[in-house]
């Protein structure tokens, strides 16, 4: 991943205190719609002071938003990035890639060489950065991962996730050619949206979605990238 400059006011501090812990799971509840549980912040000050990746976003003086990831078994060499948000109004602006780039250079100095994470199938634009921005590997359709959540995003929905894997210190993983693709699978432009105003048709998308995706891994395929267009690209092993 190519170093990525910080936009103008934009700094990335850990969270060595119990005021910015604090103020961290404030900011990750309004990001998810209000859920104060999403992120405890007395979970996030035992990560925090028990050595996992810990940060507060800053615009100037003021946090925007947070990530968190925690060390995973020790011979994988491998951290998961459990939760990462930025305030609504200040997403956007490539802060979401220099978080990752952060959090890249942090695990590498700790002798990490995979980061992992889940996502949301059905959201475009974030499938759209971790295959083909970051070049992540999808390696496992978890369907309904996390069971119910009373939060403002998933609140009435499963939580089907994909699951990725970084790899740090490799080229990114390339979007197949047509060549290679056996099948895609189209999900929606815009699902936050669809959920909104036509929560039925979101329901619809759910399960459709992962018919379809579990389907072509059971037949041996594997998610090879996201196309805009097409959605997910399958391939062969």
């Amino acid at each position: 991943m190519a170093p990525t400059v910080p936009p103008p006011g934009i700094d990335i501090i850990p969270l060595d205190t119990v005021e910015k812990v604090h103020l961290a799971a404030r900011v990750l509840a309004e990001v998810w719609g209000g859920d104060p549980g999403g992120m405890p912040a007395n979970l996030l000050r035992a990560l925090a002071h028990s050595g996992n990746y810990a940060v507060g976003v800053y615009d100037g003086e003021e946090m925007v938003g947070a990530s968190v990831a925690f060390f995973g078994d020790p011979s994988s060499r491998s951290m998961h990035s459990h939760i990462t948000g930025v305030l609504p109004g200040r997403q956007a602006r490539g802060v979401g890639r220099v978080i990752k780039q952060h959090q890249r250079d942090w695990a590498l100095s700790r002798g990490v060489g995979h980061i992992t994470w889940t996502f949301d199938p059905l959201v475009a634009r974030n499938a759209h950065f971790n295959l083909r921005v970051l070049g992540t590997r999808a390696t496992e359709y978890l369907v309904n991962h996390y069971g119910p959540m009373d939060d403002g995003v998933n609140r009435g929905d499963e939580t089907d996730r994909i699951m990725v894997s970084w790899a740090l210190a490799a080229p990114p993983v390339p979007t197949p050619g047509d060549e290679r693709v056996v099948a895609s699978v189209e999900i929606p432009r815009d699902i936050e949206a669809m959920r909104r105003e036509a929560p039925t048709d979101a329901a619809t998308w759910r399960l459709r979605v992962r018919e379809q995706l579990t389907g072509h891994l059971a037949d041996g395929l594997v998610i090879g990238g996201f196309d805009d267009a097409r959605g997910y690209l399958l391939v062969r092993r």
